[in-house]
């Protein structure tokens, strides 16, 4: 895997060619058992790396977009699997926990639920404070820049806004790390601020 912005983050990735972009997937590695974000398949390499770093206690699904090989890797590694509170009625794959808004994954993780994106209550992470890890409403196709989710996709666009206004107005973000696309190594809180302000010009 991938190393991150921290000694205690990793990433694991597929490129996807319809889309010409990189899906991406999480792993914080910590002293109560890690947690995966939204799991891609592994290869033999990154599941060796996996095993060696502790395996997992924890699967977040920020989406029922993003379900992946959660089900698989859960069964592989023992870990359980938690998912948005507001899909819960039709969620693809069985979960241990439901999150809503403001609920604690594992101290240091923090769920935060968006509207208005392809899948009610998709889930956002904040990361102890300074990363925000995003599923499907926040990505970035092209390096250093934020984008919303095309329109076309999104259920409520005012809503999608409203949301990523909220992302925009929380303090001391400085990482971003995307489902879909590039990380936002450094500057993360004034690329979420710039998404922000082209989203709330009427012209864009």
């Amino acid at each position: 895997m991938k190393s991150l912005h921290r000694p205690d983050l990793f990433a694991w990735s597929t490129f996807d060619e319809p889309r010409n972009l990189d899906f991406n997937s999480l792993l914080w590695v910590r002293p109560g058992g890690n947690v995966a974000v939204d799991p891609l398949p592994m290869s033999a390499h990154d599941a060796t790396h996996l095993d060696v770093l502790g395996g997992l206690a924890w699967i977040v699904v920020t989406t029922s977009d993003h379900v992946r090989d959660a089900k698989a890797l859960a069964a592989r590694t023992g870990a359980r699997i938690a998912g948005p509170a507001s899909e819960r009625e039709a969620f693809p794959v069985a979960c241990h926990r439901w999150l809503a808004d403001g609920d604690e994954v594992v101290p240091g993780l923090t769920a935060l639920a968006l509207d208005g994106s392809k899948t009610p209550g998709e889930l956002a992470l904040r990361l102890e404070p300074a990363t925000l890890i995003t599923g499907d409403l926040v990505r970035a196709p092209r390096l250093g820049e934020l984008t919303m989710l095309p329109e076309a996709m999104l259920k409520d666009r005012a809503a999608a806004v409203r949301s990523i206004r909220r992302l925009a107005g929380l303090d001391e973000i400085r990482h971003v790390l995307v489902g879909d696309g590039w990380p936002i190594a450094v500057r993360g809180g004034e690329a979420l601020r710039a998404l922000a302000d082209r989203l709330n010009d009427p012209d864009s």
